[in-house]
């Protein structure tokens, strides 16, 4: 009697790049690619210029009037959300000031080169949530007629997800490099939350034996 065994036939892949290194999102075409990777250094570009501002004496000097300002004209529940953020910002305005500052401008560099994109984007949507909640006064306030938009930190938000659902850093940047070598982190970069089965993408081979009895 004549016995096979037989693992998986390689797998003829026509992933990309990087979703092998970075191995979560399939493979897109070149112009694709590099569209993503555009929009990332543009987004990341847009915030260097709002953390350089940021470091400027006009704005760390008065962070806290910017906050307090934006109570203005909003109803009452969001005024005591706002007062709420005031009065801790009050403490040491110039601190947050500088960790606002500080902040941006890390995003700003991770964004450009994609670098622990996956933390990147995430504290981005936060930052620009607490932004948008508290300085922008969400949006508001609200009057018809004269609002015309929901505040630029809500869409910095819902762009930082885009950014998190493609895995943009996967794309020309560094994190095609960082990805597999953070080993179980590797999620802070651009990798998936949950670990990958054994099997590797392209390593597999056919092997075949018999035995006869």
């Amino acid at each position: 009697m004549t016995k096979l065994y037989t693992v998986p036939l390689p797998l003829q892949s026509n992933q990309s790049f990087s979703e092998r290194q970075c191995g979560i999102r399939p493979a897109v075409k070149t112009w694709q690619a590099r569209g993503i990777a555009a929009s990332r250094v543009t987004f990341g570009l847009m915030w260097a210029v709002a953390a350089w501002l940021k470091w400027q004496p006009e704005f760390l000097n008065k962070f806290l009037d910017q906050v307090t300002g934006a109570q203005d004209g909003q109803p009452q529940v969001i005024r005591e959300w706002i007062g709420i953020w005031a009065s801790i910002i009050r403490t040491n305005p110039l601190m947050f000031a500088r960790v606002e500052a500080l902040i941006e401008t890390v995003l700003a560099v991770f964004l450009i080169f994609g670098v622990l994109s996956n933390l990147t984007y995430v504290v981005g949507m936060l930052l620009s949530l607490g932004i948008w909640s508290t300085a922008e006064g969400f949006g508001g306030p609200y009057i018809p007629g004269q609002s015309t938009d929901v505040g630029t930190g809500f869409a910095y938000a819902l762009l930082f997800v885009v950014f998190f659902l493609i895995s943009a850093g996967c794309y020309y940047g560094l994190d095609q490099w960082l990805t597999p070598r953070l080993g179980r982190f590797g999620f802070l970069a651009s990798g998936t939350f949950r670990r990958r089965g054994g099997r590797k993408i392209g390593y597999a081979r056919e092997r075949e034996a018999s035995q006869v009895k």
